[in-house]
Parts: structure tokens; sequence; C-alpha cells
């Protein structure tokens, strides 16, 4: 990967970054901007993959309007996921040499995960009937891409010091079987989302090799 820069937001709405998402896409697939990384953390919102199914979304949306929770239709695969304060979220928008290079690239978005968990002494897995990081049967992190004109974009979620309660208004990522967690939970204790995104970012890093990070207040 010859140019890579990590632009880091604090928190944002998601509606927000999704419009920076799709502006850096298009010019990241030009070839005028380097590819780039958004690490964020969101306001509530419940976003719509396109092969949600709407049994999968379990409150009414007037209620989730009352409750501050947003409902947003996206471009990425996979079914329904909500994103919330507390979870570490990356967007990388990455132009890809060929298109036989997405699935390593996942699978290395998962290795960095399982690496960036292993240092909170957690130990997390790959499913490969399912994208995402596992810890026994419970998702830590879901994964899920869009890939156009052979440049990425969405990414991943890290649960941190979410509220796992968002099981009660979704299906995470259309799959019952499979219950939530986050690192606090795991761990019995408090980790903050600054200590999730260092220990994400450290592995992403490792693993990528930025030339930048820059702090966008």
């Amino acid at each position: 990967m010859s140019s890579l820069h990590i632009l880091e937001l604090g928190r944002r709405p998601y509606r927000e970054v999704l419009l920076l998402q799709r502006d850096l896409h298009a010019r990241v697939a030009r070839g005028e901007e380097p590819d780039t990384w958004i690490v964020v953390e969101h306001e509530p919102v419940i976003t719509l993959g396109r092969k949600a199914r709407s049994e999968n979304v379990l409150v009414p949306m007037q209620l989730l309007s009352l409750r501050g929770i947003d409902l947003v239709e996206i471009e990425r695969g996979g079914d329904v996921t909500y994103h919330g304060p507390g979870q570490v979220v990356v967007y990388p928008i990455v132009k890809l040499p060929r298109f036989r290079e997405v699935e390593p690239f996942v699978s290395a978005l998962e290795a960095s995960v399982i690496d960036a968990l292993a240092t909170f002494g957690i130990a997390a897995v790959r499913r490969a009937e399912h994208r995402g990081v596992y810890v026994g049967h419970r998702a830590i992190c879901a994964i899920g891409l869009a890939v156009k004109q052979m440049t990425t974009m969405h990414g991943l979620a890290l649960n941190v010091c979410t509220r796992l309660d968002y099981d009660r208004l979704i299906t995470p990522c259309g799959t019952p079987a499979f219950g939530i967690t986050s690192i606090s939970r795991e761990l019995s204790d408090n980790v903050s989302w600054e200590g999730g995104r260092d220990a994400l970012l450290a592995a992403l890093e490792r693993r990528f090799k930025p030339e930048s990070r820059a702090l966008v207040a």
C-alpha cells in the first residue's frame, strides 16, 4: 500500500460521516486522495445494509426516533447493525489493486481486531460463515464493506464500552444464534473508548503501516 492516512474524528453523527465517506471514496477512487481510514464514535444509529430484512429491526421507527436513534439505509453488505457511544468504528477508504484482494483485506481487518483484543488478554476468533470477530459465540466486532470502483468504504465496529442492550432494538447482523459482547464485559471492568481505540489503531498500524494520523476537532 503506497500511501495511507488515518483521520480521527472523535464523536460524530452517522449521517455527517457517511457524507464524508462518500466524498472521500469518490476522490480516492479517482486517485485524487491517498487511502484514508476514518476513525470515529457515533451517536446511536441503526444501519441497514443491502441484505437487511425489516424483521431484524425489532422496534417501530417512531419509537426509535423518540429514543434519539437514527435509521439509515446504506450501500454496505450485510444486514442490520447498530453503532453508538462506546464503540470504535473504522472506515477504510482504500483502493485495491484487484477484486480478489477484497477477501484478504477483510481477513486482515479481522486479524488486526484479534491482535488488538489479545493485548487485553481476550482470545477472539473469526468465523468463516459470518465475517466479524467473536469471543465464543458472542460478536465483539462487526465487519461490513462496500466496494465500488475497486475502492472500499464502510468497515468495522468494535464494542469497547458499548451498552449491550441494543439486541433489544435489532437482531445484530441478522444472526440470532450469536450474542453480543464488549471488551468491558469480557474483562468485567470499564475500558474507555480511547483505550479501545488506541489498541485497535496500534494493531492496524502494525499491519497496514500508515504514513500519518490527523485528529480533527
